[in-house]
């Protein structure tokens, strides 16, 4: 379920009479937030602030100065996502013809108004800025797993191609014990990042497929069906598996472009995994709780991150393995992603003990609570 659907949307009324501007407000005021505005200039600088939570536009077309037309024409270009109602008490019938034909409002509501009338037009309204914010969403969503797509892939892919050379060049007839080991250390690298990159691509296409459809009304993913699902696609061995545990001390319900966030713990687990290698006994936690704001925290007891590399990793590609091919984004398009929907993604670690990352989401109007397994 979109966040919109349990917060009230948001109306801008303009008309330059302060009696009109008040009847509009207590007239459909408990159903929706209305801002408003007495000229085209105010509302545009409201729009500048406040346009990301703005549904509704409803403007008088008679006003000093610029009239409702210029700020029809200025919305349908600056702000297409915004549903544009006219209001007139003036049959000029061409310029109106020439508004609605030129595709700038979505419906004509005639002075005095009729409530009626009214409230099923903003209720058609409000729908379709629902169903123009969703599809914006999905293509959010697609773009960012393309993005995320491509860095995730790039690593494993340059590791599988210089193994391979590796392995081309040791496969003589006269290999040595010791380059037959190597050779057979090169192959399950290779399989083993031939087989994560199979799991991304899984986890991509059904994230399109996702994104492409319309989501059932009130379905919700929830933090610990993402890590169930993680847990279960990705690439582990029976020894990474068994290190890594899971605390589920109250779930939540993830609203917002679940399969990237997917995305994110996939590429964070692959962090870890790497920084848990040769370590004597490896520990992983994936804990979902709700302290303030929904949360998931990942920590791991591998060495750590150095100070100078941690303070600048959420804002620069550094990268701690570098001779694997990494190039240090990947936790710069997981921020990029936890940012793009209101969330948030913080790091500590201790040189030689530990690192949590802790994502943060907004807050959801009902948690789904469950006991740890």
């Amino acid at each position: 379920m979109h966040e919109l659907d349990h917060q009230l949307a948001t109306i801008l009324y303009v008309d330059d009479e302060e009696m009109a501007r008040k009847y509009f407000a207590r007239a459909v005021g408990a159903d929706y937030d209305v801002l408003a505005a007495s000229s085209v200039d105010e509302a545009i600088d409201i729009m500048e602030e406040a346009h990301g939570r703005i549904d509704v536009l409803v403007t008088d077309f008679r006003m000093p100065g610029r009239d409702g037309g210029d700020l029809l024409r200025q919305v349908e270009q600056c702000y297409p996502h915004i549903v544009r109602i006219l209001l007139t008490a003036h049959a000029d019938k061409d310029v109106l013809l020439e508004t609605v034909n030129s595709g700038e409002i979505f419906r004509i509501l005639e002075k005095p108004l009729d409530l009626m009338a009214v409230r099923s037009t903003l209720r058609q309204a409000v729908d379709l800025a629902r169903e123009r914010n969703a599809r914006q969403q999905r293509l959010m969503a697609i773009n960012e797993t393309l993005s995320f797509l491509a860095h995730e892939l790039n690593t494993p892919l340059a590791t599988i191609v210089n193994f391979s050379r590796g392995i081309q060049r040791r496969c003589g007839a006269d290999a040595s014990l010791r380059q037959q080991e190597e050779i057979g250390n090169a192959a399950l690298s290779v399989y083993s990042n031939a087989r994560y990159c199979l799991s991304v691509l899984s986890t991509f296409v059904d994230s399109v497929r996702n994104a492409a459809s319309v989501p059932a009304v009130g379905a919700i993913t929830s933090a610990q069906q993402l890590i169930s699902s993680l847990l279960d696609t990705y690439p582990l061995s029976p020894t990474q598996r068994s290190s890594i545990q899971t605390d589920i001390r109250e779930d939540f319900g993830i609203t917002a472009l679940p399969n990237c966030v997917a995305l994110v713990l996939s590429s964070i687990l692959g962090n870890s995994l790497r920084a848990l290698q040769g370590r004597p006994t490896p520990q992983l936690c994936f804990t979902v709780l709700v302290d303030v704001r929904p949360q998931i925290r990942i920590s791991d007891n591998g060495p750590g991150i150095p100070r100078e590399v941690l303070e600048r990793l959420l804002v620069d590609p550094v990268t701690t393995h570098q001779e694997a091919g990494g190039s240090g984004w990947g936790l710069i398009f997981c921020n990029r992603i936890m940012q793009s929907f209101g969330g948030s993604m913080r790091i500590r670690s201790e040189a030689g003990e530990h690192t949590t990352v802790t994502l943060e989401f907004p807050a959801v109007k009902d948690h789904v609570k469950r006991s740890a397994p």
